[in-house]
């Protein structure tokens, strides 16, 4: 089935929204490109997070606790590994994939200055998207993705029954009955 879906994934940090996609993208048959970010933890704890480029596989630690880099709350980002994973694997997914993921649109990934381009190429494309947004991003980039996009919110409640929704955007396909907290909101 031909994937035609463009959905904005939003919430706070540490609720699921990439675990949410990643179970989306295991139940979707497309070719899938863009990048995930996901956790670095020790000892159970978060001690930074990394780039994973979905078509190559590529993996670089962008940001960590503690010092060497802009800093962004507690951690320190290392701009130029958004620019050499993030920003080419957003472009590579709108040139030869099916789904291009853009896992997120957060503050950290914000300061890397090719990222806003590429995320503005994705959107004027006619690719289908899926799209995580940080739920207190104010960039107009993030809020141009909410408010272009099916927007779905995620709480830790809800992240397990969502998926089954994102799916079915993502497909076109009729949505399953919704919740309140399950519901997308279409936007204009």
């Amino acid at each position: 089935m031909a994937i035609k879906g463009r959905v904005a994934i939003t919430g706070r940090p540490g609720v699921g929204k990439t675990t949410l996609i990643e179970r989306a993208l295991a139940q979707v048959e497309a070719t899938v490109g863009g990048f995930l970010t996901k956790e670095v933890r020790k000892c159970g704890h978060r001690v930074g997070f990394a780039l994973v480029d979905l078509a190559t596989g590529e993996e670089c630690l962008f940001a960590r606790v503690g010092t060497g880099g802009e800093k962004v709350g507690r951690y320190a980002v290392d701009v130029s590994a958004v620019e050499r994973i993030g920003v080419p694997a957003i472009l590579r997914a709108v040139a030869e994939k099916e789904l291009v993921v853009i896992d997120e649109i957060a503050p950290m990934e914000l300061r890397a200055a090719g990222f806003v381009a590429a995320v503005e190429r994705a959107l004027e494309s006619d690719k289908a998207l899926l799209i995580a947004t940080h739920a207190n991003a104010t960039h107009r980039i993030a809020d141009r993705a909410r408010q272009e996009l099916h927007l779905v919110r995620v709480r830790l409640g809800n992240r397990d029954e969502l998926v089954d929704t994102v799916v079915a955007l993502l497909r076109g396909d009729d949505l399953p009955d919704p919740t309140p907290e399950a519901t997308p909101k279409p936007m204009a």
